[in-house]
């Protein structure tokens, strides 16, 4: 299949949108012990729970946030682990879970900014394009189809590419992509992805407009 690619903006952020919502800063307040808060600004909860998270130690901090994001997903053992290892490493692009990689970004984001700087600062990257289906290509756009294309206009050292190249070249399944990209958004004929620095940086992008053909696993019959 065959796909037409124009990217209109890349940019390189250290923050997501919508990341955090009342409700998350007003459950993190209770389990940093700063309950009862009234307020419902979003810009003044978020401010008394940097204040309330800056009185814990910041691995202890972290703990705390990681076990109110992740405690479906990781044991004390490992939450506790990790609350050490993130102070040190970008830990957001190192986890072998990919899919937890969004979560721990938006903690490390949260720590980072409380701390001032005393979390590694991690990015994610964000590419607003237009993409157009040639021939009889799919036209449901779906992460698995975006990350192929893209994958066909980034520099030849990038991770994914290093990665994933059995199932770029459709040799195994790439269930893997729905993970690597964060967000696929469409509004009008106009898409929006969302993904970690890590995976994709501004610096790797070879052109603003290319065609990209791609390929899809098929099961042996």
């Amino acid at each position: 299949m065959k796909y037409a690619i124009k990217i209109h903006k890349i940019s390189t952020v250290d923050e997501l949108e919508n990341s955090w919502n009342i409700e998350d800063y007003k459950e993190l307040l209770e389990r940093f012990e700063l309950p009862g808060t009234e307020t419902t600004d979003l810009k003044e909860l978020r401010e008394l729970l940097y204040m309330a998270i800056t009185d814990k130690e910041p691995s202890e901090a972290a703990a705390i946030v990681l076990d109110y994001k992740l405690s479906n997903e990781l044991n004390e053992g490992q939450i506790d682990s990790v609350s050490h290892e993130m102070l040190v490493d970008k830990i957001s692009e190192e986890y072998p879970r990919i899919e937890l990689h969004q979560t721990l970004f938006n903690v490390n984001q949260l720590l980072y900014k409380a701390f001032n700087g005393k979390f590694p600062n991690a990015k994610a990257t964000i590419v607003d394009f237009e993409i157009t289906p040639k021939a009889n290509a799919e036209k449901n756009i779906t992460k698995e189809i975006a990350l192929k294309c893209f994958a066909k206009n980034l520099d030849s050292h990038n991770v994914i590419i290093r990665l994933f190249g059995h199932q770029l070249d459709a040799d195994e399944p790439f269930e893997e992509a729905n993970d690597v990209i964060w967000g696929l958004q469409k509004n009008g004929d106009s898409y929006r992805l969302i993904t970690s620095e890590y995976f994709m940086s501004k610096e790797e992008f070879l052109s603003p407009e290319f065609e990209a053909k791609i390929d899809f696993f098929e099961e042996e019959a």
